[in-house]
């Protein structure tokens, strides 16, 4: 039997413990990671399904991680659609021609999962044969987060090209936002095709936009992609960040679970959205960049907002830290999984 508390803590069952994973627990901490970035790019290892996972191993050899999340990127499909991009250091992905007018929509092409990314696919099939006991995630980008990157042609917080298009032209906006949610539900179910245990959906720059085009412009798209992969019964989770104006919308997504970034403490999002959705999250990242006691004092005090020890995956408030010293993230992992146990 494979380890499942994660899977049931996502649907609100018991667990013996608090399920702990790691955004980005896969990457630039570990040594054999940054070893194998000095012999391939990203883009290479993420196409070679052996390559990738390799990476996706190596936390789970180093720490008792609950789960495994695929090496991938959420910028992966967008070669599906025509678009020449790539991803570079201390930049993340980078579009060579921006897509800014009705007429750029248009010209994306159609995408195909099986077509375009199957290595993505492959990557978790591998995984699974080498890892006998815990489940894989896997992951896409979310709507907005997605015609972001594709409108700025790279991350940007400010986001002008993005807002100039939702106000100025909202038809060629929500246009884009549709070819969008289709290519990331197709995305999505080629990784519960190859055994993804459960999914998440990155949202990183939707804190960005107000509860009132949340509303009218990305609730519906998010909605119809957790709609459409409810009935392969596989939990979801929907992240984001700066976005605790947009709780009581989030819960309206139709995920099982949100993630939560460090600003919001867990108790207070419990009562804003209340029981019946899962928490993901959220200590600090640079909260392992200090002392062992500190990382067991900050790690508890994320415990203690959900007192009843259910329906709660412990995670870092966003991915783990180039700096971060392995021994911390070690010490996270057994502190979480001694203290996480159900109070009687």
């Amino acid at each position: 039997m494979r380890r499942d508390r994660l899977v049931r803590a996502l649907r609100g069952e018991p667990t013996d413990t608090t399920p702990i994973w790691l955004m980005r627990q896969a990457g630039r901490h570990l040594p054999g990671y940054r070893e194998l970035r000095q012999q391939h790019p990203i883009l290479e290892i993420a196409r070679d399904p052996e390559l990738a996972a390799e990476v996706t191993l190596e936390p789970l050899r180093r720490y008792d991680v609950d789960a495994g999340v695929v090496f991938a990127d959420i910028s992966l499909p967008f070669a599906g659609l025509g678009l020449d991009f790539s991803i570079d250091p201390g930049i993340g992905p980078v579009v060579a021609r921006p897509v800014r007018t009705r007429a750029d929509v248009e010209a994306l092409q159609a995408f195909s999962a099986t077509r375009d990314v199957p290595f993505v696919g492959g990557a978790i099939e591998r995984f699974l044969e080498l890892e006998a006991e815990r489940p894989i995630l896997g992951f896409a980008g979310g709507p907005f987060t997605l015609a972001s990157y594709l409108i700025e042609g790279r991350a940007s917080r400010d986001l002008p090209e993005t807002k100039r298009l939702l106000y100025a032209e909202p038809a060629t906006f929500d246009r884009l936002l549709d070819r969008l949610t289709e290519m990331t539900i197709e995305y999505l179910r080629l990784q519960l095709d190859h055994g993804a245990a459960a999914l998440q959906l990155f949202d990183t720059w939707v804190g960005a936009v107000s509860a009132r085009t949340f509303e009218r412009h990305l609730l519906g798209p998010v909605r119809a992609i957790f709609d459409a992969l409810r009935p392969r019964g596989r939990p979801t989770i929907y992240f984001s960040t700066g976005s605790s104006h947009l709780l009581e919308l989030l819960a309206r997504t139709g995920a099982d679970a949100l993630g939560v970034d460090a600003r919001e403490p867990l108790g207070a999002v419990r009562r804003r959205v209340g029981p019946s959705l899962a928490l993901q999250g959220n200590l600090d990242p640079a909260a392992l960049l200090a002392g062992p006691e500190v990382v067991r004092r900050e790690a508890a005090a994320v415990l203690a907002e959900l007192p009843e020890r259910r329906s709660h995956v412990f995670n870092l408030g966003h991915g783990v830290l180039p700096e971060t010293d392995p021994e911390r993230v070690g010490e996270l992992v057994r502190f979480v999984h001694e203290a996480g146990v159900p109070r009687r």
